[in-house]
């Protein structure tokens, strides 16, 4: 038996893509997420590492409904490598963290804007989350 879990707490990089595949949905988004240091000389340095996401099912429309560019995500998902060949024939690979239907998480995290609605079921912690400061968003 083996297990492959990633969790992540970012910032979309972008609106997502939806699509249909079949009779079901797909969402494609990156996320960022960023790990900040000192560095010898006592300087923050700030680390951003970008992860792409692929989200199927009633979750993807969830997506494609309410999140956008600089939504703040919870994220658990398994990991999952594709690989092809460009027009040169070199291989390619790309590693993508996958939310299926009934696996994984997928949750908002911080203060939304005034003209978003809110996600039926969803409940803000204490009804006051915090938003992150701009300054330290990574894009």
């Amino acid at each position: 038996m083996s297990v492959s879990k990633t969790i992540l707490l970012g910032n979309v990089g972008k609106d997502p893509e939806v699509r249909t595949v079949g009779d079901s949905k797909v969402a494609n988004f990156s996320l960022a997420t960023s790990e900040s240091y000192k560095n010898k000389s006592s300087e923050r340095v700030t680390s951003t590492e970008w992860h792409n996401i692929v989200v199927w099912g009633k979750r993807a429309e969830i997506v494609e409904k309410y999140v956008k560019k600089r939504s703040t995500l919870y994220i658990e998902g398994k990991n999952k490598t594709r690989q092809w060949e460009d027009k040169e024939g070199n291989k390619r690979y790309s590693t993508d963290v996958v939310i299926e239907q009934f696996g994984g998480e997928l949750k908002f995290v911080g203060k939304k804007q005034e003209s978003e609605p809110k996600p039926e079921g969803q409940t803000d912690f204490n009804n006051e989350p915090t938003e992150p400061d701009e300054t330290d968003l990574p894009f």
